[in-house]
């Protein structure tokens, strides 16, 4: 069996800047919580909890960026030594690109008074985080807008993410749908405009509401925005999220951290093995697991293939809802080849599930390096043509260029991060900012335009290639020798070879394979630059098989809640192209 040995970073030992400022001005009013991503981690009292944001807000290099928002239930959790008592705790987590740094705070409340102040008034895009934990944990946000369900249908019962909540489905009753039923749910879905503050006219004119999805092809998936029209112009949307909603962070409380990797792939489902780079990492930060530096240059490559055929399936998308239909189908021939050279290495295509808790299912075939070099000479001479024909075109650029525009203040209030921050003039992306996985040994370029619409959007995407396709030659150039996985107890799978040394090893493959490892009690976290924006898994322990809490941090969910801030005032044509510019999965959004 093996010992399981606490993790601890000696990152913690040292006393970060923006913990003196806070001693300074609240000395005595919060506690330091040590964690295993070395993220300073307070717990301050609900009533200093919206003069600390403030300050945070406001200090001289600013904490500009509620980066998420959520919840943990506490009340079933072991191991939680020295940490303040809480029934429900509600935690921030905010960023300084200036200080490129983050700080966590946490909120302890009791089960018999869950209320704490909304934080609308200081970041914008509290609103849907806090929407979110009301949602998920039944937490009342007091002058919170508009504190209704976002993701689960208005008349939903209970609160899923509490742990007395079932997380599977053979421990409810059969669902059933009758014709009763199905007219109940579907008046529950009429959207009553005065519910969301709105007029059903002005002074002079009706207005007009109209759906647009949940499904529509512009839609990008199943997604209702509701516009409120004066003509062609929107005077207000409602984007209507939840459709695509499953339980990730549900199910994550009833797999074993090793067979929970396959749900990963399925949040950005185009994102393949991107998605599971930030959860096997912050296990690995749980588990104390080095990787060897061929599984780090492995999984660079890899997670730099799919960067790439996410950003042409975007590109091909964006001048299709331009008006241009060839493209895209162009740019499907280049995917597959790019699925060729992933399919080769792991055996699948979109959702390989192929990442492991210390390194990677397999080492590299035979050949790989030829299918590698095969597509780097393919795919610079296809994007050049792609801009020359689609970007360069006068047709396209009158229909995105100064269209859905953003400011970086704006794109940085709005939690907006990925090529929407980047086309704004903010150079932060994390593998520049704070290299993992190696990067920091890649020669590589941040894409960054100025003007903040459509177009710049989307050429920072196009730029992205360009840059993958620089990293991947570096990779297939200089790929390490060694091992593609960790030799450390918590590795999942264990090497199948040690199996046969001795009776101890055997044992630990068995356990290991068909219970699961138990990771060290703690806190981690780990934040990628992903193809949409930042993704971030942050997962709790409770020395456990399983991961008493998982929160996932996704792109797409801030990028949507900025809509109505950008397209209000503008025609319905332009909210087609903002949707078709910021890259949205639905399952990327609702998990």
């Amino acid at each position: 069996m093996v010992t399981v040995v606490e993790n601890k970073d000696p990152a913690i030992s040292q006393i970060p800047a923006v913990i003196k400022e806070l001693g300074h001005r609240y000395s005595g009013k919060f506690v330091q919580q040590p964690t295993c991503d070395g993220i300073p981690t307070v717990w301050v009292a609900r009533q200093d909890l919206l003069d600390i944001l403030m300050y945070l807000r406001t200090l001289p290099k600013p904490y500009v960026m509620l980066l998420d928002l959520s919840a943990m239930d506490e009340r079933l959790r072991q191991h939680r030594d020295g940490l303040p008592d809480s029934d429900f705790t509600v935690f921030y987590h905010l960023m300084s690109l200036e200080r490129n740094s983050d700080i966590r705070l946490k909120v302890a409340l009791s089960e018999d008074d869950l209320s704490v102040p909304t934080a609308t008034n200081i970041w914008p895009n509290a609103n849907w985080y806090e929407r979110e934990v009301w949602d998920m944990f039944g937490i009342v946000f007091d002058g919170h807008p508009h504190l209704t369900r976002i993701l689960l249908p208005k008349y939903w019962e209970g609160h899923p993410l509490r742990k007395e909540y079932h997380a599977r489905a053979t421990e409810f009753t059969p669902y059933f749908l009758n014709a009763a039923k199905q007219q109940f749910e579907q008046e529950n879905l009429r959207f009553v405009p005065e519910e969301w503050g709105m007029k059903r006219s002005g002074r002079d004119e009706d207005f007009m509401f109209l759906n647009l999805g949940p499904n529509h092809p512009s839609a990008h998936g199943a997604f209702r925005l509701v516009l409120q029209l004066d003509g062609e112009e929107i005077i207000d949307c409602i984007p209507d999220i939840g459709y695509h909603h499953r339980g990730a962070e549900k199910m994550a409380e009833r797999q074993t951290w090793h067979s929970y990797i396959p749900y990963t792939d399925r949040i950005d489902y185009l994102g393949g093995v991107m998605n599971e780079l930030p959860y096997v990492m912050a296990v690995e930060q749980l588990a104390g697991i080095t990787v060897p530096p061929r599984a780090q240059t492995i999984r660079v490559m890899m997670s730099e293939f799919f960067r790439i055929t996410n950003n042409l399936l975007y590109f091909g998308t964006f001048i299709q809802d331009a008006g241009g239909m060839t493209p895209v189908f162009y740019m499907f021939t280049d995917r597959q080849k790019a699925y060729d050279v992933i399919e080769a290495v792991t055996g699948y295509r979109m959702h390989p599930a192929w990442f492991r808790i210390g390194g990677t299912a397999a080492d590299l075939p035979r050949g790989w390096h030829r299918l590698v070099r095969e597509f780097l000479d393919w795919m610079p001479k296809r994007l050049d043509e792609y801009v020359k024909a689609a970007m360069k075109n006068s047709v396209l650029q009158g229909r995105t260029q100064n269209v859905a525009q953003y400011n970086a203040k704006q794109a940085l209030a709005w939690g907006v991060t990925g090529a929407g921050l980047r086309a704004t003039g903010v150079e932060f992306d994390l593998r520049k900012a704070r290299p993992y996985m190696g990067y920091e040994n890649f020669d590589f370029e941040v894409p960054v335009f100025h003007n903040g619409d459509a177009y710049d959007r989307c050429m920072v995407k196009i730029e992205e290639i360009r840059q993958s396709l620089r990293i991947i030659r570096q990779c297939l150039d200089n790929m390490p020798q060694g091992p593609y996985k960790a030799d450390h107890p918590l590795a999942v799978p264990p090497p199948k070879d040690r199996t046969l040394n001795d009776i101890e090893t055997l044992i630990n493959h068995f356990i290991s394979v068909s219970w699961g490892p138990v990771m060290p009690a703690g806190e981690a976290s780990m934040m990628v630059e992903a193809t949409k924006g930042i993704n971030s898994y942050y997962i709790t322990s409770d020395r456990s098989t399983m991961s008493y809490r998982t929160r996932i941090r996704t792109p797409t969910f801030a990028h949507l809640q900025q809509m109505p801030s950008v397209i209000n005032g503008s025609l319905v044509s332009d909210a087609i192209i903002y949707l078709a510019s910021i890259d949205i999965v639905m399952a990327d959004t609702d998990r």
